[in-house]
């Protein structure tokens, strides 16, 4: 798939600039439950404080990040590894959501993205940019265009704006041509931003 996708980016200058300067695929293997703990933490923070907060997080799970473990774990332990009191429910109540429902790539492949939003907003703390974040990286779903992110945002308006605010209807144009990939184009676009 990313052959392809980078065929169809390289048409548009700017993103062939991109795909040669940056390789944004860090490989891991965290899992589904993992991976949405981690949007949680990262909601509202700086990629570096974002970073900071999980590694003091995981590590005082000592790496076994499960519902169960979360559900385990001392709520005064979280909140001094750097969880707010609300990101503790948050990731508690995703907990409580994993152990009832299947939120796995097979268990969801059925379902469109914006099922997948419905579905996964239903959960207390996690709202839309949340849900698709979870698309993006999880599921791996190939056109998402995450603009509720700041810095999606703020890359497309340095990148196509000379800097000037655009509006979402404006970065929808500018994305256009990266479908069916938006996702990744989105990926270097966070690239690109974070390097500066």
């Amino acid at each position: 798939m990313r052959e392809e996708a980078h065929t169809i980016l390289r048409q548009d200058p700017v993103m062939a600039g991109l795909v040669d300067r940056h390789d944004p695929y860090v490989e891991s293997d965290w899992d589904e439950y993992e991976r949405l703990c981690i949007s949680i933490i990262s909601q509202q923070l700086s990629t570096a404080s974002a970073a900071a907060v999980r590694e003091r997080v995981f590590d005082l799970l000592e790496g076994d990040v499960t519902p169960a473990s979360v559900l385990a774990a001392d709520e005064a332990a979280l909140r001094d590894a750097g969880l707010s009191r609300s990101k503790v429910e948050y990731v508690q109540n995703a907990a409580r959501a994993f152990q009832e429902n299947d939120y796995t790539q097979a268990g969801l492949d059925s379902y469109s993205n914006e099922e997948v939003v419905d579905l996964l907003t239903e959960i207390k703390g996690i709202g839309a940019w949340t849900a698709r974040m979870y698309l993006l990286f999880v599921l791996e779903r190939p056109d998402v265009l995450p603009l509720g992110d700041l810095a999606l945002r703020r890359g497309i308006e340095q990148l196509y704006g000379n800097g000037t605010e655009l509006t979402r209807e404006e970065m929808r144009e500018v994305a256009d041509p990266w479908r069916p990939y938006r996702s990744v184009a989105t990926r270097y676009i966070w690239a690109e931003y974070e390097s500066e």
